[in-house]
């Protein structure tokens, strides 16, 4: 495992960095035997950065009992995330983040992040409330370590913030497809100018870059280096850059891991030839014409008002353009039928509230984007199909 020195604390971060977001999962549960095997091993081999939130289901109980039980605590960086929408008066502050404590089942936190900040003035808001007092109280007891934020929002606001206040640390959302997109590389710049450790989520686009390539782009890196994976091939494009201090990955199977592992082995600045960087040209390209919603899949549009599964209809609309019209419509059958006996999970269902898209980080227009997919997804026959399956199965 490699490792970039936060320049604000100095402490050493292991590039690559543990995201538990998403926990393997079994069948509506969390497989907390499997995720406290996965968390195990990444530390075993180095891993040293984890990162989790308040907003994440079980995540930080599941994390603090796995690191209570192995008593592993003092071996990594703790990252978790303060929910801005949920403080309403100055008092919440303390109450949310003693909650967190509880869960995690630890007396401090070395990464505290306020989450999904968009722009300044919500933090303003929490401003008017108190938080820079509050912060500084906690960061004098010890309770916090380091202060950073989380962002999903266009790239003027994210440079707004980072003059906004003293941050220790900033995490974004950035990879090869996502190089100008949200804080992109500008702002990874700034940010480092300031002297601020970076953290990356996202490095695969929400599992696409590692499983949803498009054949031509699949085609183009095997013809660079055929034995390696998409994933590496994502991480090394980041790995690559010096101003980036750790990449988050939500590793949920053994061979993420060891793939992740492997490449963090050898991962260092300027770490792609002259012929593996020019490679990402042709590969963005390929991607763009196949992929039709920028969806991640972070399930933060869910639950649906009205039960559709946005993600399950946006995932299964860009593999019928990517992978081919039999997969797309085999996912999609299955993401809104068979996986929602009792409701209809398909994009017809949309109500036009919009209550999606308020919470969406990728401020995707996901209402057009339904009808977009209802239109291409759901021919004639389709909802006979989907009435006469429901029967069969009660």
């Amino acid at each position: 495992m490699k490792y970039r020195v936060d320049p604000r604390s100095g402490n050493e971060l292991s590039v690559l960095g543990f995201g538990c977001m998403r926990f393997p999962r079994r069948l509506t549960s969390t497989d907390k035997e499997k995720s406290e095997e996965l968390i195990l091993a990444a530390i075993e081999r180095g891993v040293n950065y984890l990162d989790t939130a308040y907003v994440y289901g079980d995540s930080e109980v599941v994390l603090g009992e796995i690191l209570r039980k192995n008593k592993v605590r003092s071996k990594i960086y703790l990252a978790t995330k303060l929910p801005h929408q949920k403080c309403k008066v100055p008092e919440d502050f303390e109450r949310l983040f003693q909650e967190q404590l509880a869960r995690l089942k630890t007396d401090y936190i070395d990464y505290y992040l306020i989450h999904n900040l968009p722009a300044v003035a919500p933090w303003q808001r929490l401003c008017d409330l108190g938080i820079v007092e509050w912060l500084a109280e906690k960061k004098a007891s010890g309770q916090l370590r380091q202060v950073g934020f989380s962002f999903h929002g266009a790239q003027a606001g994210f440079m707004a913030l980072l003059d906004a206040y003293d941050w220790d640390f900033c995490q974004i959302q950035y990879n090869y497809m996502d190089e100008n997109y949200q804080a992109g590389r500008a702002g990874l710049l700034k940010a480092h100018a300031k002297g601020l450790p970076v953290i990356i989520m996202e490095p695969l686009l929400g599992g696409k870059l590692a499983t949803g390539l498009p054949r031509e782009a699949l085609r183009r890196f095997r013809e660079v280096n055929a034995s390696r994976t998409p994933a590496s091939w994502a991480m090394r494009w980041l790995w690559s850059q010096p101003e980036v201090t750790v990449v988050l990955s939500g590793m949920n199977a053994d061979k993420q891991l060891e793939d992740n592992c492997a490449t963090a082995d050898e991962a260092a600045p300027g770490m792609l030839s002259e012929r593996e960087a020019a490679v990402f040209e042709p590969v963005i390209e390929a991607f763009r014409a196949a992929y039709k919603v920028p969806c991640t899949g972070c399930n933060y549009c869910m639950p649906c008002p009205s039960g559709v599964n946005i993600p399950g209809c946006f995932a299964a609309y860009n593999t019928r353009f990517a992978v081919g019209y039999v997969t797309g419509m085999q996912n999609y059958f299955t993401s809104t039928g068979v996986n929602h006996p009792g409701q209809d999970g398909s994009g017809r269902s949309c109500t036009d509230c919009g209550a999606c898209e308020k919470k969406c980080p990728q401020h995707i227009e996901i209402r057009g984007k339904l009808r977009e997919v209802t239109q291409r997804m759901e021919p004639f026959w389709f909802r006979g199909l989907l009435w006469a399956v429901r029967k069969v199965m009660g």
